[in-house]
């Protein structure tokens, strides 16, 4: 059994927005119960948890990016499960759903958090999935709340580092003009 990452501050007042994707139900159930377990025992209201089902994981980043955007949520945290068949739909589901999230994440700025399990069984996504075990669920609200707040915590030095930034390229500058 593994030890979970500890979070050391209180997500009291984050507003986290979960898309969860409806097939498999059996694990995404799973899932979404471990992460708002973990959400409220780190101090989320459950009024500020904002939880979309959509049919599976190939329609999470749409709905990921229309929450971020939305300016509603901190963060948006993306649960689904996606196991190998006898066709290539998996690579072609995990790939367009690795790139969306990715894309949303980078476009929005707001942490968008990859928690679709993408295995070549059941039992592997069962055993992610099993709060009691690898409980995936549980680690993407705790990375979401990690992320929120490195990201405040960027977003408010941003004046430091750019003036470090500005001085250190003037140091630069100068010495190449000499």
């Amino acid at each position: 059994m593994r030890t979970h990452r500890q979070v050391g501050r209180s997500a009291t007042g984050l507003r986290i927005g979960i898309v969860a994707a409806k097939f498999n139900q059996r694990i995404t159930g799973k899932l979404l119960r471990a992460c708002i377990d973990a959400l409220e025992s780190h101090g989320v209201g459950s009024d500020a948890i904002h939880v979309v089902r959509v049919p599976g994981a190939f329609e999470i980043p749409l709905v990921a990016q229309t929450m971020a955007k939305s300016g509603n949520v901190d963060a948006v945290i993306c649960l689904g499960a996606v196991i190998r068949g006898d066709t290539p739909h998996f690579d072609y589901i995990c790939s367009e759903v690795s790139r969306g999230i990715g894309h949303v994440a980078l476009e929005s700025g707001v942490p968008i958090i990859f928690g679709v399990l993408t295995t070549e069984t059941d039992a592997q996504a069962e055993e992610r999935a099993d709060p009691k075990k690898l409980n995936r669920g549980g680690d993407a609200a705790k990375s979401a709340i990690e992320m929120v707040t490195v990201m405040r915590r960027l977003k408010g030095s941003t004046r430091e580092l750019g003036a470090g930034h500005a001085t250190r390229q003037s140091s630069a500058t100068r010495r190449h003009a000499d």
